[in-house]
This record gives C-alpha cells, structure tokens and sequence, in this order.
C-alpha cells in the first residue's frame, strides 16, 4: 500500500515549484510535515529533500 499523506505532499511540493506563491508553498510546508510522521526511514529522506527544494 502507497502512503497517501507522502504522494499528496509530493504533489504539492510539485505545485508550488512550479507556482513559486507563498500560499502553495505553505501547503506543501503543511503536507510535508503531515506526511513525516507516517512515513517510513526511505520516504522520510525524500520529503527532507522535498523540503530543501522549496527553501529558497
């Protein structure tokens, strides 16, 4: 099973990227920090690199 929490924070570190708006940001910031705390050692090392990609 695909955790749910980690593919919608994926997609909303894609939107904001892309948007570069502050509120897309911090729903990405939001989803990210959601998706953490149920996420295995692996996904928990691709949504740190998520983070950095939206520092700016």
């Amino acid at each position: 099973m695909k955790n749910k929490l980690f593919q919608l924070a994926r997609s909303f570190v894609e939107k904001a990227k892309q948007t570069k708006r502050a509120d897309d940001k911090q729903k990405a910031k939001n989803n990210l920090s959601s998706a953490f705390a149920n996420s295995t050692y692996a996904e928990q090392k691709q949504l740190r690199e998520m983070q950095e990609e939206l520092r700016p």
